[in-house]
């Protein structure tokens, strides 16, 4: 509390509780983006939103060109998926998610004739030249296809389709669009240099998203590590109406939806699962989304490639790297420099909210924005004990949840128990674990209440929809 009233003091945007770890961003924050080419063939899952996962819509042996729609499905919560070479289409095969979940997955041989990736790829990519660009002459129906068209997802992690989030809905009408630069993770900078080298593109899409979804208010929230970010971000807004440049403090999770938009805007977003930040308003966009929703719907360049920080004590040289979907987390760290001695863990993302992956044939998809190799030491945390109810997990939860006592439900398989302690509105963001002293990981014990409590609900509809059968077929 006193610390959340000295930031606002300073005149920083903030939210009550939270945590403020170690940042350990320096080892990428000044390294340019730079192109990683695959020296092997791509495996791409055919699940990579949080929706329907795509069918193959190639078979084996067909020669398929930089951008070619290779997946798509017929569901409303769905995304399709684009080769992001050139090369000829293999043999189907499993992909092994960074959840731990294992999918189908097409394969992309590369070419034994010419180039993987177009002439100039990382140029263009990081193409400064928007200044012609007017987003409002573009139709927002329009907006709305072609980012369905390219395959946009949220890749600040969620990977939710784009194109859902900014359809209008005349029932919920939108007067804000945040844009999401709080990159609040530890080690991670992918977000940072997208602002620092390619901010035009970034604010075009932000203009983009606020005309589909009908807002007239942009506003950039940027942490207050990342000055140089804000001096380029609010000097490039100065010059577009509408589009405002808000300095957040430094703390943890103020990259999340619901800790965002109550300390920019001071609304509260309704309880998950099912509150949104449509509900009050407010669509969030992620820094690396804007700047595909620009080169979807200007350039009508697809979804393929993402900017991937490469990071830790764990891994021989640090990089920002612009890599392809299907590349495996193996060629990366390989690209550079491979692993050091004393490599103690590989997680999907940063240390806080993502998964340790159990070897490095995991394939990058739309939603991975970090490879994180580190060592013991870095992650060192003591054995778990029983918990000593100290309630530092409930005075840092920024969720005001009682993590402790959903765990312990788990722990027990009282799954009804859990839910009535709002199991389910749990972001898993690990500021509990993060201050427990006694070590518990309690965000993977709620993470695996969640499966099974999704198992439980699955059973009994089921047996709610075998129960009028049952009775049909006996009046019969």
């Amino acid at each position: 509390m006193i610390a959340t009233l000295r930031e606002r003091m300073r005149g920083l945007k903030s939210f009550k509780r939270g945590v403020h770890p170690p940042h350990r961003k320096r080892y990428t924050e000044s390294l340019p983006i730079e192109l990683f080419v695959p020296k092997r063939d791509l495996v791409i899952p055919m699940a990579q939103s949080l929706g329907a996962a795509c069918e193959p819509t190639v078979k084996a042996k067909d020669v398929v060109k930089y951008g070619d729609k290779i997946a798509d499905i017929e569901a409303f919560v769905s995304a399709p998926i684009h080769s992001p070479i050139n090369g000829t289409v293999g043999a189907g095969a499993i992909a092994l998610l960074p959840s731990g979940r294992r999918v189908p997955a097409v394969t992309i041989k590369l070419p034994t004739d010419g180039p993987a990736l177009p002439e100039g790829f990382l140029e263009q990519f990081l193409d400064r030249n928007w200044g012609g660009v007017e987003p409002t002459r573009y139709d927002p129906e329009e907006i709305v296809q072609q980012l369905r068209a390219g395959g946009l997802v949220g890749q600040g992690g969620a990977t939710f389709p784009t194109y859902i989030k900014l359809k209008r809905n005349p029932n919920r009408p939108v007067d804000t669009v945040l844009l999401n630069g709080a990159e609040c993770e530890p080690y991670l900078t992918a977000d940072h240099r997208l602002m620092l080298e390619c901010p035009e593109a970034i604010l075009v899409g932000l203009q983009l998203a606020m005309h589909a979804a009908g807002a007239k208010r942009g506003l950039i929230c940027i942490e207050e590590n990342k000055p140089d970010a804000i001096e380029v971000m609010r000097k490039l807004a100065a010059e577009r109406p509408g589009l405002e440049v808000v300095v957040c403090a430094t703390k943890y999770p103020m990259g999340g939806e619901r800790q965002l938009v109550p300390a920019v805007l001071g609304r509260v977003v309704p309880s998950a699962p099912r509150g949104l930040p449509l509900d009050v308003g407010v669509v969030v966009v992620n820094v690396a989304t804007a700047h595909s929703i620009a080169r979807a719907v200007v350039r009508k360049l697809p979804l393929t490639h993402r900017v991937v920080t490469v990071t830790g004590l764990g891994v021989q040289r640090a990089a920002n790297l612009l890599a392809p979907v299907g590349a495996m987390f193996g060629d990366l760290i390989e690209h550079c420099g491979g692993l050091t001695e004393d490599a103690f863990k590989v997680i999907a993302g940063g240390p806080m909210m993502g998964p340790t992956v159990p070897h490095l044939d995991v394939p990058v998809i739309k939603g991975v924005n970090g490879v994180l190799v580190v060592t013991a030491p870095e992650v060192a945390r003591g054995e778990e004990s029983p918990c000593i109810r100290c309630g530092r997990c409930i005075d840092n939860c920024p969720l005001y949840l009682s993590p402790t006592k959903i765990a312990h439900a788990v722990k027990h398989r009282d799954y009804q128990m859990a839910a009535e302690y709002d199991l389910m509105a749990c972001c898993e963001c690990g500021c509990c674990s993060f201050v427990c002293p006694a070590g518990i990981p309690l965000p993977q014990y709620i993470r695996a209440g969640k499966n099974q409590l999704r198992v439980i609900q699955m059973q009994e509809q089921k047996k709610k929809q075998a129960q009028p059968a049952k009775a049909a077929s006996g009046s019969a």
